[in-house]
């Protein structure tokens, strides 16, 4: 294991004093200047150690006062229970997920259904600057077509990012996409055929769900715990009794459940495929957003035997919009690119060449460090209204990075009447109906946390929870949504 940094060694003393109570909540911390004098190093380390247990949620700046450490109230409510295993199934969906979808651009609507940043968190004017530049001085090859694998300087970029996940890839090994989801239908479509099963967490990413009724494959939903990930006994089981071509995960911060897979269990999980020959698609998207940067690497970089294929974009970090995102394909990659060249050619040149301007002088990491801050302090603002006005039971994901919220309420609450009921409210929310092929999530919502807490956000979470308990003492007095409306 790689020796710890100078200001990593005192940010990691200074947070087990927090957390073992030597300062407390509201309290002051040494300043710099003192800790520089008690420690013998430079001003810049302790600087460096201070923004580290900021990045990490347990000390706060406050202007021309110093730092102090982070004081919020506990948050008690249990974590979701894991899924059961069913049979494999096909999707059914489809309508109520491109309403959630629909809903999220609607003026007048509250979008906490769609898990999509509010612009306030994307470096908006930055990327308008570097396009316009590509476009201003670039414009013969930015107008151009760019076949697969894509832009070379994007593609060097990329190689040097995946660096902070662990995996160590030459740019030639990558190939730029339309996003993460083109990403994943070129992994499936060349490891698969239609009529072949599939595995996937439960609950899953209902865009996976989608693509797979559209490549004609069948899903097997392995239950995925709301700390570590997709359980590896389930999915034993399950490889076992059916023939599974590919295992399609998000071992960092999966969506919408939020788990990140510790270091051994990814260890496990590829040796458990590689004894069923199961070809494993990676999707990182959330990756970047994992509070403690450098805790936990990606799956990708544990592979040694190339049963990885790595998707991950810039969606829910950069721009949704610039639709750009890569893949490592490894001994895939000449079938991928050949499938490319021969559909969509590429990702759009402008938004290649811009993005890859912005990654060398835009200063993404500075933009990755404000947002995950911000997402931090979201949840948790979410995660605490979220217990203070829903049902009693309601169950609460404690995400270690990202902003997406899952909720498991009492299961006499259904939520897609839920809902219904929202919107009415001018409130949108994802029903968990949507993130599987079952019904076992019909009492569960995922919530979008990328949206500033503010006034208007503690309203329609009071609102939402308001609604919540009318549903539960509705069915609890015999009385259902239809019997209201008719």
């Amino acid at each position: 294991m790689t020796s710890l940094l100078l200001y990593q060694r005192i940010a990691q003393q200074l947070a087990e004093d927090i957390r073992r109570g030597v300062y407390q909540p509201g309290e002051k911390v040494p300043s710099v200047r003192k800790m520089s004098s008690q420690l013998n190093v430079s001003h810049a380390t302790v600087l460096q150690a201070y923004a580290n247990l900021e990045d990490q949620g347990l000390i706060r700046a406050r202007p021309q006062s110093g730092y102090y450490v982070h004081q919020t109230p506990a948050l008690t409510a249990a974590t979701p229970d894991i899924a059961r295993v069913e049979r494999p199934g096909l999707v059914t969906r489809g309508s109520i997920i491109q309403q959630v979808l629909d809903e999220s651009r609607r003026d007048g609507v509250f979008p906490l259904g769609a898990a999509t940043p509010r612009v306030d968190y994307l470096p908006v004017r930055a990327l308008h600057q570097q396009i316009a530049k590509v476009t201003r001085f670039q414009s013969p090859r930015a107008f151009s077509y760019m076949f697969s694998p894509g832009f070379e300087p994007l593609r060097r970029q990329v190689a040097i990012r995946m660096r902070d996940a662990g995996v160590v890839v030459d740019p030639s090994e990558i190939v730029i996409t339309h996003g993460c989801v083109d990403a994943l239908q070129m992994a499936l479509r060349v490891l698969t055929r239609p009529g072949d099963l599939i595995a996937a967490e439960s609950p899953t990413y209902y865009g996976l769900l989608q693509l797979a009724d559209l490549l004609g494959l069948k899903v097997i939903e392995i239950p995925s715990d709301p700390t570590t990930g997709i359980s590896l006994e389930a999915l034993q089981l399950a490889a076992n009794q059916w023939s599974i071509k590919a295992l399609v995960l998000t071992p960092r911060l999966s969506n919408p459940l939020g788990g990140t897979m510790p270091e051994e269990r990814m260890k496990q999980l590829l040796r458990l495929v590689a004894d069923f020959d199961i070809q494993v698609v990676e999707d990182d998207i959330y990756g970047e957003l994992m509070f403690e940067q450098g805790k936990t690497k990606a799956l990708k970089a544990y592979d040694r035997l190339g049963q990885v294929l790595y998707c991950s974009s810039f969606s829910k970090t950069l721009s949704p919009g610039v639709r750009i995102g890569w893949m490592v394909a490894g001994k895939f990659q000449a079938q991928i690119q050949r499938l490319q060249t021969f559909t969509t050619h590429s990702a759009c040149s402008v938004t290649q060449m811009g993005i890859a301007s912005y990654l060398e002088n835009g200063g993404y990491d500075r933009h990755l460090r404000f947002i995950r801050q911000e997402y931090r302090k979201n949840l948790s603002a979410y995660q605490l209204a979220a217990q203070q006005y829903f049902p009693e039971g309601t169950q609460i994901t404690r995400p270690s990075g990202g902003f997406i919220l899952w909720l498991s309420l009492p299961e006499r609450v259904n939520t897609q009447e839920l809902h219904v009921r929202a919107l009415e409210q001018g409130i949108s929310i994802a029903p968990g109906l949507i993130f599987s092929n079952t019904e076992q999530f019909n009492h569960c919502i995922r919530l979008n946390c990328g949206i500033p807490w503010n006034r208007e956000a503690e309203r329609a979470l009071m609102t939402l929870g308001m609604l919540a308990s009318q549903l539960c003492q509705e069915v609890a007095s015999g009385h259902s949504l239809s019997d209201i409306l008719y």
